[in-house]
């Protein structure tokens, strides 16, 4: 199976109620993309408008692969539009307050399935019928852990335990597959020269990365600081990054717990593979239906009867971690959040139709439309349609 081996074969449009009035002091937009990953496409936006971080405000991340439309604020931004590398922004006008993901109503999505062999087309019919009626885990999907290191690691995971060092040294030099090749060109002279601060700030162009190495030249032990002068929006992925990750292996436990092995089927994640349901008992759909599962932080608090605490306790001492530990000292600007997510999803308005492949006689497309909460992972559908193929979608 071919996913996203053209921009339109995945287009996911933000669903707001948000309409422009004419006044406020936020400027609202649309922010239309190919080939960009938000956090990269909100940077050049900001370069080109000289903008600073705190004054933009967006609703949630868009997958780098896709043709993407979402919506923004800039308090105070400039009343035009901008063009730039396959990035359009329109200006929609004025609104009272800052656009955030309590704005999204829903995403919508449509996406192209494309080499299917007529066995797999039938096997995903069936799978969908199943998705209608029971819905899917609501996991966080490989899109959530793009700062993931190769091996596995988690920068938020060394900041709790305190190993700063190790931390800056992931998100400074470790490799992604996504660098572009100026970033690909700075992690080689910074793993090549770390901790020769004065070699990297020489031989570095300038860029973040080089303002960081600027700072611990004056401070050549002091990773901690140079931590906490990250980007905003990269502590946030790393934060939200673990947390995610921590959440989707307690829903993972949880379902193993409470349904029987006929019923779930694996599928394979970036991380490793995740039970998903195929079917459910009325008294299971009717306990997942309302499940709402907090996400792990310092300031959770769970009730002495609270019955998925001795769940989250196990998932969080299989990484040496405590509940009341999951804090990053020293740097106050930096805390899991606090919340909840529900352990179901269920897509709206779900359609699919087939097509042949113009190409191969013996292959068809599928095509999918359907609407998803905000928070929820498209993929997760594809994955769960098709799990004889998660680990081998061909993305290009």
């Amino acid at each position: 199976m071919k996913l996203k081996q053209e921009p339109d074969d995945f287009q996911v449009e933000e669903l707001t109620d948000v309409v422009p009035t004419g006044q406020g002091p936020f400027a609202f937009y649309r922010l239309e993309k190919r080939g960009w990953a938000t956090p990269d496409a909100l940077a050049a936006i900001r370069r080109r408008w000289k903008i600073e971080p705190r004054r933009l405000s967006y609703g949630g991340l868009k997958d780098r692969h896709a043709r993407t439309v979402q919506y923004l604020t800039i308090f105070h931004g400039p009343k035009r539009n901008l063009t730039h590398h396959q990035i359009v922004v329109e200006y929609l006008g004025q609104v009272g307050q800052a656009y955030s993901s309590p704005s999204i109503r829903a995403n919508r999505f449509d996406i192209r399935l494309r080499d299917l062999s007529q066995a797999e087309v039938d096997a995903a019919m069936v799978a969908l019928d199943e998705v209608r009626a029971f819905g899917l885990p609501n996991y966080f999907d490989d899109q959530r852990f793009g700062s993931v290191a190769p091996g596995g690691e988690f920068i938020a995971r060394l900041l709790v335990l305190e190993r700063y060092e190790d931390a800056l040294r992931l998100a400074l030099a470790a490799p992604y597959e996504f660098d572009r090749a100026e970033q690909k060109r700075e992690k080689v002279i910074l793993g090549e020269h770390w901790g020769d601060w004065a070699a990297c700030k020489e031989k570095l162009p300038r860029s973040h990365a080089r303002s960081l190495v600027d700072y611990l030249v004056h401070h050549p032990s002091d990773f901690r600081g140079a931590l906490a002068r990250l980007r905003p929006e990269l502590r946030g992925l790393y934060l939200s990054a673990y947390q995610s990750h921590l959440w989707n292996r307690i829903l993972a436990r949880l379902l193993e717990i409470h349904c029987r092995p006929e019923q779930l089927v694996m599928v394979q994640l970036r991380l490793g593979a995740f039970p998903m349901h195929r079917q459910l008992d009325a008294e299971q759909q009717a306990q997942l239906e309302t499940l709402q599962l907090s996400l792990p932080s310092a300031r959770l608090r769970l009730a002495p009867d609270d019955p998925h605490a001795e769940l989250i306790h196990e998932v969080l001492g299989e990484d040496g971690l405590t509940l009341a530990g999951m804090k990053i000292k020293g740097i106050r600007e930096l805390f899991f959040s606090r919340g909840e997510r529900a352990a179901l999803c269920r897509p709206a308005a779900l359609r699919a139709q087939t097509e042949q492949d113009t190409g191969k006689r013996d292959r068809r497309h599928l095509l999918l439309t359907f609407e998803l909460p905000r928070g929820a992972y498209a993929t997760l559908l594809v994955k769960r349609i098709c799990p004889q193929r998660s680990t081998k979608f061909t993305v290009g």
